[in-house]
């Protein structure tokens, strides 16, 4: 298998922040109650992941190591803020859907590990693979854990109402700890 492939592979399925290694799980919980909810934040986070891996990746040499981090963050939260400001320009309604959980990008370790552990090592072209990788992979795990939650709390998915008997507790943040 090539590096690409591998990158790729680890990114959606052997390292996938969601399924196997338990992180980013508070935009998770929060933003999976519905399937589009889920798939909105999924490829917000796929976009913010890209851009600051290429961003970091290009920067990579010219960063001190002892501002290592505080510069990924300021990255990281440069890339939320234009991602917000163009989601309450062009989506409105997913913007409003988000809330509090869209700021809260900025803090998802899933982006800052990938920064850290990746994009600050390596050449554009394979950070930018690795962001693209690791965002839909979270984009499928929280975007199947919202189709369960809105199956089973609401009796729906993708908004088309399938059947009538529903689990309520599901549709809650607390209910997707389940």
């Amino acid at each position: 298998m090539n590096k690409y492939a591998k990158i790729a592979t680890d990114g959606l399925i052997n390292n996938n922040a969601t399924f196997k290694l338990v992180l980013g799980t508070c935009a998770t919980l929060g933003m999976s109650s519905t399937a589009l909810d889920g798939f909105g934040m999924g490829i917000s986070v796929t976009v913010v992941l890209l851009l600051s891996n290429v961003i970091i990746s290009l920067l990579r040499k010219l960063i001190p190591n002892t501002v290592r981090i505080p510069t990924f963050i300021v990255v990281i939260a440069t890339m939320v803020t234009l991602l917000r400001m163009a989601l309450d320009k062009f989506l409105p309604d997913l913007y409003d859907a988000m809330g509090v959980y869209l700021p809260l990008i900025v803090v998802n370790c899933v982006i800052l590990g990938r920064a850290e552990s990746f994009a600050s090592k390596r050449p554009v072209l394979e950070s930018a693979l690795d962001g693209v990788s690791t965002g839909l992979g979270f984009t499928v795990a929280i975007t199947v854990m919202g189709i369960l939650r809105e199956f089973l709390g609401g009796g729906a998915l993708f908004g088309i109402k399938i059947m009538d008997f529903t689990i309520g507790f599901f549709s809650n943040q607390a209910g997707a700890f389940f």
